[in-house]
């Protein structure tokens, strides 16, 4: 579904990726694991097109996203759905207006039938009966449950996830993963997640990849990465890692 290849990306002297190697399967589930401010934000920004790389390719469907022009790159963007780290919902709409907006703007559906889909989402989610509230009315929890239900409703065929259960409480975190879960289970989107939440993340996806100065250091099973002989995988998931460490880095396969 998804390759990157030998993808490089600087902002200004400070070079962020520098060779990123990685395939994604269709209907997988990935999480993207590593240092805050290590880039893998800025790799998921890649994969929608929001960022332009250096040098590399980014393979969607075999079609390389980085080298198309606008009006091929909204298309090839219809295949994405993006629930963003703190949701992105508009403060200024109700739920409901929220998950009915990407139908109202990319489809031609009427109303009756917006509203139906708008429903059946809401439900996936777990979250009848709030379509008139506001954001402002929500906790973090329902947010993260509105924006996964905006982010399906579009019917994608990749999901992009960036730290989707960042600020939550624990018992939230895990709501939102198993929701996660369950969905992926039921629709069979791509998933592509960027994730701070070490252990949890193991339950959740088919494979890890570990971005590490700006390259995958190495990707596996969640089981192949916790016992990874990888002196700079061990000491990441411990929590122990510090300092520069020299490491050899791995180019991924599929």
């Amino acid at each position: 579904m998804i390759q990157i290849i030998n993808l490089h990306k600087s902002f200004g002297e400070q070079k962020v990726l520098k060779g990123v190697n990685l395939s994604i399967s269709d209907k997988e589930l990935i999480a993207i694991i590593g240092e805050s401010g290590g880039g893998k934000s800025v790799l998921l920004r890649h994969l929608i097109g929001l960022l332009k790389p250096d040098k590399g390719k980014i393979l969607v469907d075999d079609e390389d996203i980085t080298r198309v022009n606008r009006r091929e790159l909204d298309r090839l963007r219809e295949k994405f759905g993006v629930v963003f780290q703190g949701g992105a919902l508009f403060d200024s709409f109700t739920v409901f207006e929220n998950i009915a907006f990407p139908l109202r703007e990319k489809t031609g559906l009427p109303e009756d039938e917006i509203r139906t889909k708008v429903e059946e989402s809401l439900e996936d989610v777990g979250l009848e009966g709030v379509e008139q509230k506001y954001p402002a009315e929500l906790s973090g929890g329902m947010r993260k449950r509105v924006a996964l239900a905006r982010a399906l409703i579009t019917e994608p065929q990749i999901v992009l996830f960036d730290e989707p259960t960042t600020g939550l409480d624990p018992i939230k975190l895990h709501a939102i993963h198993r929701l996660i879960v369950d969905t992926h289970n039921k629709h069979g989107f791509t998933g592509v997640m960027v994730s701070h939440d070490i252990p949890e993340i193991y339950e959740v996806v088919d494979r890890i990849a570990f971005l590490y100065e700006g390259a995958i250091e190495v990707i596996g099973t969640p089981e192949q990465i916790v016992h990874s002989h990888d002196r700079i995988v061990r000491q990441f998931v411990t929590g122990s890692l510090s300092g520069p460490i020299q490491a050899t880095h791995y180019t991924s396969g599929g």
